[in-house]
C-alpha cells in the first residue's frame, strides 16, 4: 500500500514526517523498479532548501532495511530517502552513512477505499462505482486492455510455435483446436491437437472417415464400451486402429471432456466432428487466412457441417431428432475473435509486418461484441460493448484484474481509490 500511495502520489507533503523534523517536499516520486535494487529510481526530493535526486526505498518498518541486508549492499548507497510506516531503527549505507528517513501516513480515505475494494467478494468489486468514473478514463483503459490481451495471446501462440518447430500452420491448428473446445474443454482439445500433427490430417483430408477416426481416436472417444455397435462407429474404430499403428500414435492421456450444463451443440463430440469437416473442406487454412481480408469469406472457411451421422446424434451412444449441426454465425464469430485475430496479430509481430496487426484490430472492430456473462455483468454496471474490441477488453479486465484482486494495478481502481 505504501508503494502504491507513493507511486500514484496519493498523499500531500503534510502526510510525510522527517525523522529529524526537517521540512520535506516530493517533486517527483520517481519510476518504480520491478527488478532487484531500490524500489524507485530517479526521484526528486526537496529536504529543507536542498534538492536531492536519486533513489527511494520503501518498507513497512525502518528496521526492514537491515533485515533485508541493504546496509551491506552497495546498490542501496544511492538511496536518498527511506520511506516507512513505522520508524523503529536507524538506516545506514554500506559505509555507515546515515540515510534520510520519512514516515508516510497513508491518508485515511485512501486506506479505507483500498480496504473496501480488496475486501469486496463480488465479481467486479467496483461495479456500483463505475457510473461515477468519467467515460474517457474507461475508454482509455479499455484501449490498453485490448493490447494487453492480444500480447498475452501472442505469447501463447509463440509457445505453440516453438512446440511445432516454427511451423505456423501447426501453431494455427493447435490454437484453432483449443478454441473449438471453448473455455470448458480448451485444455483437452489442445492436448488432442498436440498429439496429432496437422500434416497427418492433411494426408487424409480426401477421406472424411479417416480424418474423423484420427480425431476421435486420439481424443479417446472411441474407447466407449457402451457405444452402440453401429456401422459408423465400428468403421471409425477399425480405421483408427490401422492409422494409429501406421503413424505410431499415442492417444492423449487427458480424456475428461465436460458436457454438464452445456448446450448439446457444444458437446465435445459435435465440436470434434465440426473440426474434422473444417479440415476436410480447407487445405492450408492458415495461408488462406493470411490472404483473405473479407470478413464474410473468413466466416465461410468455418461454415461447415459434420457428416450425416451427426445430423441425428450428439453422442455415439444416443440418437437425437434430426438437426443441422453446422457452425452457426455466432460460433464462427467466436472463432474469428479467439483464433484468427490473435494469429494475425502474432504473425505481424513475429514477422515485423504491422499491416497484419492492423488487420487484426480492424477485424475486431467489425465483429459484434460477445454476449457472455462478463459483458452482461459490465453492461448492468453501465459499461456497454459496441464491438468485439470492447468485449475482449472487458474479458481481459475481469480475468486479469477483477478475478485476481489487482485493483491497485487497474486504472479504474485508481480512480475509485482516489475519490
Amino acid at each position: 500500500m505504501l508503494q502504491y500511495v507513493w507511486k500514484q502520489r496519493l498523499f500531500d507533503d503534510s502526510d510525510l514526517t522527517m525523522s529529524n523534523g526537517r521540512k520535506i517536499a516530493v517533486i517527483d516520486p520517481g519510476t518504480q523498479n520491478t527488478d532487484a535494487g531500490p524500489d524507485f529510481f530517479n526521484a526528486k526530493i526537496k529536504i529543507g532548501d536542498t534538492l536531492w535526486a536519486g533513489n527511494v526505498e520503501i518498507h513497512e518498518r525502518a528496521s526492514d532495511w537491515a533485515a533485508h541486508r541493504h546496509d551491506k549492499d552497495r546498490a542501496y548507497d544511492s538511496v536518498i530517502l527511506h520511506v516507512v510506516n513505522i520508524d523503529d531503527a536507524e538506516v545506514l549505507t554500506s559505509d555507515n552513512k546515515a540515510i534520510a528517513k520519512a514516515v508516510l501516513r497513508v491518508p485515511e480515505k485512501i486506506e479505507k477505499n483500498i480496504e473496501w475494494l480488496l475486501s469486496r467478494d463480488t465479481p467486479v468489486p467496483c461495479a456500483n462505482r463505475l457510473k461515477d468514473i468519467a467515460p474517457i478514463y474507461i475508454s482509455d483503459w479499455m484501449t490498453a486492455l485490448i493490447t494487453e490481451r492480444l500480447e498475452r495471446k501472442t505469447k501463447e501462440i509463440y509457445a505453440r510455435l516453438e512446440f511445432s518447430g516454427k511451423d505456423w500452420n501447426e501453431a494455427f491448428y493447435i490454437t484453432l483446436m483449443r478454441n473449438f473446445g471453448f473455455s470448458v474443454n480448451g485444455d483437452a482439445f489442445e492436448y488432442l491437437a498436440k498429439s496429432l500433427p496437422y500434416k497427418i490430417i492433411l494426408k487424409h483430408r480426401n477421406n472424411p472417415l479417416q480424418v474423423e477416426a484420427l480425431l476421435f481416436g486420439q481424443a479417446r472417444l472411441l474407447d466407449d464400451e457402451k457405444a452402440e455397435p453401429e456401422p459408423y462407429y465400428l468403421s471409425l474404430v477399425q480405421e483408427y486402429d490401422f492409422l494409429r499403428k501406421k503413424y505410431d500414435l499415442a492417444p492423449v492421456e487427458f480424456s475428461q471432456y465436460k458436457s454438464l450444463r452445456m448446450r448439446p451443440d457444444n458437446f465435445p463430440y459435435i465440436r470434434i466432428a465440426q473440426a474434422a469437416a473444417m479440415f476436410i473442406k480447407n487445405d492450408l487454412l492458415f495461408s488462406q487466412i493470411l490472404e483473405t481480408e473479407d470478413i464474410d469469406r473468413l466466416r465461410n472457411y468455418f461454415n461447415v457441417e459434420p457428416t450425416e451421422f451427426w445430423r441425428t446424434h450428439y453422442h455415439f451412444r444416443f440418437a437425437s431428432p434430426p438437426k443441422n449441426k453446422s457452425i452457426g454465425k455466432n460460433s464462427a464469430n467466436i472463432v474469428l475473435i479467439n483464433t484468427v485475430v490473435p494469429i494475425l496479430f502474432a504473425y505481424g509481430k513475429a514477422k515485423s509486418k504491422p499491416e497484419f496487426c492492423d488487420r487484426a484490430m480492424r477485424l475486431l472492430e467489425q465483429l459484434p461484441a460477445e454476449n457472455n456473462s462478463i459483458t452482461r455483468l459490465f453492461a448492468e454496471a453501465g459499461v456497454k460493448s459496441d464491438n468485439a474490441v470492447d468485449s475482449q477488453a472487458l474479458v481481459q479486465l475481469r480475468r486479469e484484474y477483477c478475478d485476481r484482486k489487482k485493483c491497485l494495478y487497474c486504472r479504474i481502481g485508481f480512480r475509485v481509490i482516489g475519490k
